[in-house]
């Protein structure tokens, strides 16, 4: 995918395409250093990265706030950020140099509306709350709503971009977890699926 089907497929304007194209150049600049998106990727990031994290935004709906668990590379919350200037998204990441790379992301395309904070999301207890959550690759479901419930305002909801055992970890969190679950199927990957989770609570 090129820049422009993305641009069609999404529809977001020219500026934000422009924003995207300095955030692709400089992941590709910085993987040579660091590993931040697996090697195999690299020859369709539009695709398997940029569409790929942008499918979250309509799930989050009218969310302000969002917080991007274990963001890595910035995806999605940094597409989100970019793509939805209106949200306030919140960067947890604990690994420093990956915290560095999205500061340079924040600061080479004026994205004012992110904050980037270097811990872990279980440290942040008490101290973030936000109207959204989302990650991607991160852990299985059950532990992520371990992580996400105690940072989730009241009536706040839960996006994550899962892959193809979406339907075991949805059965095993069931265990644990009650809530309301929407399932959209992947734009980027036929046996994957982006899930929203509204009403969660412990059993």
């Amino acid at each position: 995918m090129k820049p422009q089907d993305f641009a069609t497929k999404t529809g977001v304007s020219r500026e934000t395409l422009e924003k995207l194209v300095v955030f692709q150049k400089l992941l590709e600049k910085w993987q040579a250093k660091i590993n931040l998106v697996s090697a195999t990727t690299l020859d369709d990031v539009w695709g398997r990265h940029f569409l790929d994290s942008w499918q979250v935004i309509g799930p989050l709906g009218d969310a302000k706030s969002v917080a991007d668990l274990g963001a890595g590379a910035g995806f999605p919350g940094l597409v989100v950020a970019l793509c939805a200037p209106d949200k306030t998204v919140h960067l947890v990441e604990s690994d420093a140099r990956k915290c560095a790379f999205q500061i340079e992301i924040v600061r080479e395309t004026g994205a004012a509306n992110v904050k980037i904070h270097n811990a872990r999301a279980e440290k942040l207890a008490g101290t973030l709350t936000v109207d959204a959550i989302t990650s991607r690759a991160l852990a299985p479901l059950d532990t992520l709503l371990d992580l996400a419930v105690p940072l989730l305002a009241a009536g706040g909801l839960c996006t994550f971009l899962k892959g193809a055992t979406y339907r075991d970890e949805l059965t095993a969190a069931r265990t644990r977890w009650q809530m309301r679950v929407d399932i959209a199927p992947s734009l980027t990957e036929p046996d994957a699926a982006c899930l929203t989770l509204r009403d969660i609570a412990r059993k």
